[in-house]
């Protein structure tokens, strides 16, 4: 599942006329660099949430013949769900297998094939892609699952467990790309329709095993801010 329904507002002006999803780089958009980067590594079915100008990314799936693999569309035009609320809504379209989740905005070297192996071979639920990137939101593990969230600015942790000690966690940066197990889907009958999927994990990570993933050489980039355009035409 690519997330492609965000309203792209650090990108502003472009994102005025122009979903961020379709914002060039290296003279393809954003959505063309990840649905090749999947393909690339083997997926073969792919779904596309939209919401900002999501006519124009219809429009230019269509143009493009889907780039030769199966897309479906999960429409959040009359609402946008964030990312836990967009997986929910897409449940239907998602199938019975773990399934991948890419932010359209994040470039990097990741190999997403060995990212989903690991899943599939691991007893988590979930594996969050994760680095160890200066950051003031951090991911809190223990013995390699998720026990809470902390943002070091302003000291605030997130956990379900009330004595975490965050000093024997260790901390990790999220990358926006992840896979996620079906059987995740029935804790999410008891949240709304608009949620986080950060908020989603932390409030069951002391019921399933939620764990990370880690590529030793990883580079990453957020394209999320008009100033990061520049260095993603160099990193692509």
């Amino acid at each position: 599942m690519i997330f492609a329904a965000g309203l792209g507002t650090r990108l502003k002006p472009l994102t005025d006329t122009t979903p961020k999803a379709l914002i060039p780089i290296g003279g393809k958009s954003l959505l063309e660099h990840i649905i090749i980067k999947l393909k690339n590594a083997g997926f073969k079915d792919i779904v596309i949430n939209i919401h900002h100008f999501g006519e124009q990314i219809i429009d230019f799936l269509q143009a493009n013949n889907n780039f030769g693999i199966n897309v479906a569309i999960s429409d959040e035009r009359g609402m946008l769900l964030e990312t836990g609320g967009g997986i929910k809504k897409a449940a239907n379209l998602l199938g019975n297998e773990p399934f991948l989740i890419h932010n359209v905005d994040i470039l990097s070297n990741v190999d997403l094939a060995a990212l989903y192996k690991a899943h599939t071979q691991s007893e988590a639920v979930a594996t969050l892609l994760v680095n160890k990137r200066e950051s003031s939101r951090y991911l809190l593990f223990a013995e390699s699952r998720l026990n809470g969230w902390t943002n070091v600015k302003t000291g605030e942790i997130k956990s379900p467990y009330n004595n975490i000690d965050i000093e024997n966690t260790e901390r990790f940066a999220f990358s926006g790309i992840h896979v996620f197990s079906p059987q995740l889907f029935k804790y999410m009958d008891k949240f709304p329709d608009k949620f986080s999927i950060i908020d989603f994990y932390l409030a069951v990570c002391d019921k399933e095993k939620i764990s990370y993933y880690i590529q030793e050489d990883l580079k990453l980039l957020d394209v999320g801010k008009i100033d990061s355009l520049e260095k993603a035409e160099s990193f692509i």
